[in-house]
């Protein structure tokens, strides 16, 4: 197992050179290389991917529960995956064992070669909503959006002030989940609450995902080679998020305030009558309803299985799997046949993307066998192979599985 400590990870990082080496990168310092560098940590991961200058990927990491017992690394290589079994306690060793790893497998020589860092943060609330250069002064904004996004702002910036300090010399970029939602109207992002908490405390709806559905929507729009696009794009992953796109314009989209709204994931509940947690209340405290409602809902909740869309359809014929599977693509399939109505219309193209989008045929059937009433015809035969186009030929909506590169999209941004 590999332990980790910021002060350790220094000299481990020096060692990993021979003195010729040191000697040969000083020789060629003036013609380094020029490398970008995505970070995107969780509440208790970090992802990161390096790519050069002309957008080729030359290293994808993970490093998943950081601080648990069972924190484990997870390298992408062509060939598959390699896992480590590391013991880190925060971001900021993260951000260091990052770095050391992409020296020690060869992807770079010196932090040097690092000339821009593009940070995922989760929440930009309405002031930012485009890419920003990282400033002492945008530092201090974004810690008073943590309050809006409590699980994912405050990790997104202990990794970046991390970062910052070890790669000082780059240009850092922060790449707002929300951005791509700025575009909603008020219809589609003021709660029926009254006006006065949108006014003194931003209580509206945000959105999420902004950068995968970006992604996919302008990658759709090449396959359908029109420069006027109708879209809708089913993000499926741990989260889901389901967004009405037109013209490169998101109008509307299911995630809202926080994370937690919209159909059911992995562990979140979806929306549910608020009064419901009233309810729960009376007997339990309040971090135990928000625990349950984040943690232990969902696809674990519901199915009695597990949060793992693979455990459940391991066991498909099980009772747990069965209301799962219904009442998910139920959710998915009102919320898109919804969207028609910001679209003016049908889309003209429905996408699937994310870890459950692209791979789950299964679901994808299920969903669209709700949309038939409305011309959506599936061939059966590309949606169980993952083909990039799984409607039929004569389908009034063209269906497309996307994979989403929040990665290369952030690079770009940068």
């Amino acid at each position: 197992m590999f332990h980790i400590n910021s002060a350790a990870c220094k000299i481990k990082i020096h060692s990993a050179l021979t003195e010729g080496e040191l000697q040969k990168n000083r020789r060629v310092s003036d013609s380094i290389r020029m490398t970008i560098l995505v970070i995107n940590a969780g509440s208790s991961s970090l992802r990161f991917a390096l790519f050069d200058e002309r957008l080729n990927r030359l290293y994808k990491g993970h490093v998943d529960a950081i601080g648990q017992k069972h924190c484990h690394f997870r390298q992408y290589l062509k060939k598959g995956e390699q896992t480590t079994k590391v013991k880190i306690k925060d971001h900021k060793e993260a951000i260091a064992y990052a770095l050391l790893r992409l020296k020690q497998d060869g992807a770079l020589h010196s932090t040097k070669e690092i000339t821009k860092v593009a940070h995922r943060v989760v929440h930009g609330g309405e002031k930012y909503t485009k890419p920003t250069l990282v400033t002492k002064r945008v530092l201090k904004y974004l810690e008073k959006l943590s309050v809006l996004a409590p699980l994912h702002n405050p990790a997104n910036l202990e990794a970046l002030k991390a970062c910052m300090k070890q790669i000082h010399h780059a240009k850092h970029s922060a790449i707002f989940d929300t951005a791509f939602h700025s575009t909603l109207p008020p219809r589609a992002f003021l709660y029926g609450l009254p006006y006065d908490l949108y006014k003194k405390e931003h209580i509206r709806r945000y959105g999420f995902h902004g950068t995968s559905h970006k992604f996919v929507a302008e990658e759709a729009q090449k396959l359908l080679r029109r420069k006027k696009v109708s879209l809708i794009s089913c993000h499926i992953g741990n989260g889901v998020s389901v967004t009405a796109v037109k013209d490169g314009k998101s109008l509307d989209t299911s995630m809202g305030f926080t994370p937690l709204e919209g159909p059911m994931m992995g562990t979140r509940s979806g929306t549910i009558d608020p009064a419901i947690i009233f309810h729960l209340l009376r007997k339990r405290k309040l971090e135990a309803v928000h625990e349950l409602l984040e943690k232990e809902s969902g696809f674990k909740g519901l199915s009695g299985i597990g949060s793992d869309i693979r455990s459940l359809w391991a066991k498909p014929k099980s009772p747990g799997t069965l209301r799962t599977f219904d009442v998910f693509s139920y959710q998915m399939a009102k919320i898109i046949a919804s969207y028609f109505i910001p679209l003016g219309g049908l889309p003209h193209a429905l996408i699937f993307t994310a870890g459950i989008g692209e791979n789950a045929h299964y679901l994808r059937t299920q969903i669209c066998e709700y949309l038939k009433p409305f011309g959506l015809k599936l061939n059966a035969a590309a949606n169980r192979k993952n083909q990039t186009e799984i409607s039929a030929r004569n389908s009034r909506i063209r269906v497309f599985v996307i994979p989403t590169d929040e990665e290369k999209a952030m690079a770009i941004q940068s």
